[in-house]
């Protein structure tokens, strides 16, 4: 920790700098908030346990237009910050540090983080929300306070960083990168992450703020899935390699378009509730979609797929009824009750759904 005040003290005294240093602090027993106080640092007592937590109780105390904030574990060097003040000066609202392209010296970051957690948590980042950023948990970063308390911030663990990365983003604040070094880490302690529970928290928030990855996309190829291969099973037994595919598998068929319609429609429900409590941004496109599928348009629909499933079951029961009631040939009568309940289910669904997002809507609009 002292280590750490040195360098900072140096880095501000060094570029002439009128700056604080700030130590969030939520419980630590090894005296290191009494050393930062006795070197000048103020210290922020945070009662609530948990890495964001720390770092937002830090931000809000600031009294700065930027802040610059890192892991005091001798793992940054605070003394060489002039990069991030200067791209912080030109008018950048976030600043990332990036190890990778900075240098990770032996020992500094496990084979694990390394080559695995790091690299896939940021190229799932990058590939969700489109973000500039090659290095999504380092630690250390500058940006305008301004800036980010308009982000709303509000995980409490290790996930905070993909939470500042990710809005930051989204809400289109101008973000560059600098290059970074990361040394080995000076603790006497081990440190509080653990690598596949707060990896798994990263991984959690990313899928929870991209309904379209996580709802949309896997619902829509389902759905994609299902249908093709219910129309290719309509007219009659198949076979392909010597296997024989009929009517059972025309019933998961209708199965994947039932439960992928679901998912498309737990991510419009996402979106909705998302953007109407502040924790996505609006998105033009979407609102546009939204007026045209109006609770009108899903009453119709709806009602028209459930004609369409009620007809089939009248023409199955007729058939069954020239039978007299009697045995059917499964693979002729299913082939008509399949498509005939997954209209009706398709049909109840859009009226229920189209109830609900319109009350969805009321406060949004």
């Amino acid at each position: 920790m002292g280590h750490c005040i040195e360098k900072a003290q140096r880095f501000l005294a060094e570029l002439s700098t009128k700056g604080e240093i700030i130590v969030a602090d939520n419980g630590s027993t090894d005296g290191s908030d009494l050393t930062a106080s006795s070197m000048g640092a103020r210290v922020v007592r945070v009662e609530a346990r948990g890495y964001g937590n720390a770092l937002m109780s830090g931000i809000s105390a600031s009294r700065g237009r930027y802040v610059i904030m890192g892991d005091a574990d001798a793992s940054y060097d605070f003394s060489n910050l002039g990069l991030f003040l200067e791209k912080l000066r030109e008018g950048f609202d976030l600043v990332m540090g990036n190890r990778f392209k900075g240098g990770i010296q032996p020992g500094a970051m496990p084979p694990l983080h390394r080559y695995l957690g790091n690299p896939g948590l940021t190229a799932i980042g990058k590939l969700f929300f489109k973000s500039p950023c090659g290095d999504f948990h380092c630690g250390l970063r500058g940006f305008s306070k301004t800036a980010i308390m308009k982000l709303d911030l509000r995980t409490t663990g290790m996930e905070f960083a993909s939470e500042m990365v990710v809005k930051a983003t989204l809400q289109n604040l101008r973000i560059t990168e600098v290059a970074t070094t990361l040394s080995p880490d000076g603790r006497s302690r081990p440190p509080h992450l653990r690598s596949w529970r707060d990896g798994w928290r990263h991984l959690r928030f990313l899928l929870l703020f991209s309904p379209r990855w996580l709802f949309l996309y896997p619902g829509a190829l389902l759905m994609l899935i299902g249908l093709a291969t219910g129309l290719w099973l309509l007219p009659g037994q198949r076979t392909v390699g010597g296997i024989n595919f009929d009517i059972h598998t025309l019933l998961f068929a209708a199965l994947a378009v039932i439960i992928g319609f679901q998912a498309v429609n737990f991510a419009v429900f996402t979106k909705v509730f998302a953007v109407s409590e502040g924790l996505l941004p609006e998105n033009l496109r979407f609102n546009q979609a939204l007026r045209l599928i109006n609770l009108e348009v899903g009453l119709a629909a709806g009602g028209l797929l459930l004609l369409v499933g009620i007809a089939g079951a009248i023409y199955a029961l007729s058939g069954w009824g020239t039978r007299s009631f009697g045995n059917l040939d499964p693979t002729r009568t299913m082939r008509v009750v399949i498509p005939s309940i997954t209209s009706l289910t398709l049909g109840v669904e859009i009226i229920l759904s189209s109830f609900f997002l319109s009350i969805l809507g009321m406060k949004r609009r």
